[in-house]
């Protein structure tokens, strides 16, 4: 099937950016919140994103106004009624995500797509809670959306081959590089990623180096863009324990146990760069 018109339900950083490539790429984008202040920032964000590319060259100002022209906002599901394709980008959350994807099913047209964006949780469990599991698959962006080339594509037990023929043909549609596995706790991505950020977070909890200086080791010695605790706070704390947690109960390891230092800094508040506070301070602009 040729998706030509997609919903995306969150305006956060992730569902922000999954829409900006979308109306970029010349999809019809509806992105929703439950808070119109929530969409008007992401519409916010969105454009001053794609004024950024205008000024690097990497898009023209005909460009950047057209995606725009292609991208609405709303709060109301009904209004994805008629999409082709709709990625849910919320809270990594799984009773929240099932009620969501309960009522998308009973809102979007037959043969409609539903994708979700979880970076762990299983999507066999979230397509049962519709009628259509056969069109029902993960689509794990990664972040900065706009940046980042793959998307992880996690095909569900009976997530069918055209569904997944589909939504590879708009992960490439959209200038991304989709890559498939199977569906398992934290897929591929995450079932790697936390546990190195949860060892760098067990490292500074018993004192072996600073945060500088683990994050400095990493950079220099592994040659990683950025050092675990710098990409923990900005993938959000809350976030990484969520992950944890699901891969902690989905393999019932002892391995993927969270840090109880994680679990303080998310107590107080300190989530990263969208609180302000992590395991560095981020002043607000």
């Amino acid at each position: 099937m040729d998706i030509a018109t997609l919903g995306v339900v969150g305006g956060g950083q992730m569902g922000a950016g999954i829409a900006h490539v979308g109306a970029a790429s010349g999809l019809q984008v509806t992105l929703l919140d439950v808070d119109a202040r929530l969409t008007e920032k992401a519409f916010a964000t969105i454009s001053k994103n794609l004024e950024r590319e205008v000024s690097k060259g990497k898009r023209t100002a005909e460009e950047r106004d057209a995606a725009l022209g292609r991208l609405t906002t709303s709060t109301r599901l009904e209004d994805l009624a008629s999409a082709d394709a709709v990625v849910e980008a919320i809270v990594e959350n799984e009773t929240v995500k099932t009620e969501l994807f309960g009522r998308l099913d009973a809102i979007c047209r037959p043969g409609a797509l539903l994708a979700s964006n979880t970076s762990s949780i299983s999507i066999t469990r979230l397509a049962a809670a519709t009628k259509r599991p056969g069109s029902f698959i993960g689509m794990h962006f990664m972040n900065p959306v706009p940046l980042m080339q793959l998307v992880e594509v996690i095909r569900g037990m009976a997530t069918s081959d055209t569904t997944a023929a589909a939504v590879d043909a708009l992960a490439r549609k959209m200038g991304k590089t989709p890559i498939l596995c199977n569906d398992y706790p934290g897929f591929v991505s995450n079932r790697v990623l936390m546990p190195m950020i949860n060892e760098a977070i067990e490292t500074l909890r018993e004192g072996v180096a600073t945060r500088e200086a683990i994050d400095g080791i990493m950079k220099l010695g592994m040659n990683h863009p950025m050092g675990p605790l710098t990409l923990a706070d900005f993938i959000g704390l809350d976030t990484c324990l969520a992950i944890l947690r699901v891969l902690q109960d989905g393999f019932g390891d002892p391995k993927y146990r969270p840090s109880p230092l994680l679990v303080r800094m998310v107590d107080a508040g300190w989530l990263g760069k969208k609180s302000g506070k992590g395991f560095y301070e981020y002043p607000a602009a």
